[in-house]
């Protein structure tokens, strides 16, 4: 057996489409694959090795010659090529099948990658593949936040293959503490929290299963399966409501409100008057705002619908955002990161704990931001004539049929800047003694 026939230079230069031979079955394929813009031709060139073996045979009886590809060159060496086919007649001297082997040892390799994929590794998997999708980038904090917390200590080191139902019932019924200092389950104390946690758990499975990292049921599946082995969150979740202001009270808190200085104090007063949610509100810019179409628009990544909601501006709001920066609006339109209710430090917005410190503050701790909207919702119901759905859009509730597509042409849009111009009068108006 003559090996090493070809010379690297050889290999380097070789145009011709053909099979150039090195010996003992190692070949260099050389193939046409059109041609450049100066019309010469394009080639690409590969290793094989051809081999016979007992037991691949023809009808005849004679072995027949089967052919591995070993890479392309000049990812393969000339020297690596011979280093691969010297492996490959040692297998066949041995009475084993190079391409045999080969697919043995990858799927040897792929056996133990899965086996080394642990659950921690899918949930960054599915947050980095859903990631792109998600509205902001605080889902998903709030994803790794609570995986991180509640299951990686418990299941995040374990092969995602053997995650079985008494794991994930391990995560649900782990021991916290509750706000009265006492020790209860997770599922019982913080029920939301476990709730999302449990959802969360069963996508980060699915993944998995969808990517081959696992097979069978998904063990944190609700439905016909864990609402088998713990209560609905209904029997055990305590509601809780944000603390509202009745709203015949809310023209004295105004004055309060109207005598308080800071960013803060105008943020809360223009977001009682639009009726909007904290994070709307704390997150507004300039750009959104249109002083002379009095309108507030707000993008659709930061509604919780996912819908871009309008927001009519009645005077006293204007009054706000003239205080607050004497700029147009229309002069702020590029400037993305000019907050109308700009925190402390340069280009971030206030914080959302604002509100909350604020009415610490003026010794009203009993009353949420949120609640607000509460009060808003009452007053539209028990002291105006406007339609309820007039209402609810106000709030950027979702609404459907006929009157959403009424929405859209824009008519509700007028009645909802009649309500919410009422509302700002209700809200500024003193009370008669």
């Amino acid at each position: 057996m003559i090996l090493g026939k070809l010379k690297a230079l050889t290999v380097e230069r070789v145009k011709a489409p053909g099979m150039l031979g090195d010996g003992g079955g190692l070949y260099l394929q050389i193939t046409e694959r059109g041609v450049d813009e100066n019309d010469k031709p394009i080639v690409a060139k590969s290793w094989l090795f051809r081999f016979r073996l007992h037991g691949h045979t023809s009808k005849t009886g004679k072995p027949t010659s089967r052919e591995m590809g070993l890479g392309p060159f000049p990812d393969v060496t000339l020297e690596e090529a011979r280093g691969k086919a010297m492996d490959c007649r040692r297998l066949c001297r041995e009475g084993v099948d190079p391409i045999d082997a080969r697919n043995a040892a990858r799927a040897r390799a792929a056996l133990e990658a899965v086996q080394a994929m642990t659950f921690k590794h899918c949930i960054k998997g599915y947050i980095k593949s859903h990631r792109e999708g998600w509205r902001n980038s605080k889902h998903a904090g709030q994803w790794e936040s609570t995986l991180s917390t509640y299951a990686e200590p418990l299941i995040g080191a374990l092969p995602v293959r053997s995650i079985e139902t008494g794991h994930v019932m391990k995560v649900l019924e782990q021991e916290v503490r509750t706000g009265d200092d006492k020790i209860a389950s997770l599922w019982s104390a913080k029920t939301e929290t476990a709730s999302r946690l449990r959802g969360r758990i069963e996508s980060v499975l699915d993944w998995a299963k969808v990517r081959g990292y696992r097979e069978g049921e998904n063990p944190a599946r609700w439905r016909g399966h864990l609402d088998q082995l713990l209560p609905s969150r209904a029997k055990v979740q305590k509601i809780q409501h944000h603390a509202a202001l009745p709203y015949d009270n809310l023209p004295d808190f105004m004055v309060a409100l109207q005598a308080q200085e800071g960013v803060g104090a105008r943020a809360l007063e223009f977001a009682i008057l639009t009726a909007a949610r904290t994070g709307e509100v704390i997150g507004a810019q300039w750009a959104e705002i249109d002083l002379t179409e009095k309108i507030w628009i707000v993008p659709a990544t930061r509604m919780k619908a996912a819908k871009q909601h309008r927001v009519p501006l009645s005077a006293r709001a204007l009054e706000i955002l003239e205080g607050i920066d004497p700029v147009a609006a229309s002069e702020r339109q590029n400037d993305v990161n000019s907050f109308v209710f700009p925190g402390r430090k340069p280009g971030e917005p206030l914080s959302n704990m604002a509100f909350l410190m604020l009415l610490r503050r003026m010794d009203r701790g009993d009353l949420t931001a949120h609640g607000f909207r509460s009060s808003f919702r009452d007053w539209a119901a028990e002291r105006t004539s406007f339609p309820n759905d007039v209402a609810e859009m106000a709030l950027a509730h979702t609404v459907s049929g006929k009157v959403e597509a009424a929405y859209r042409r824009g008519d509700l849009f007028e009645r909802r800047r009649r309500i919410m111009a009422d509302w700002a009068t209700f809200c500024v108006t003193p009370k008669l003694t």
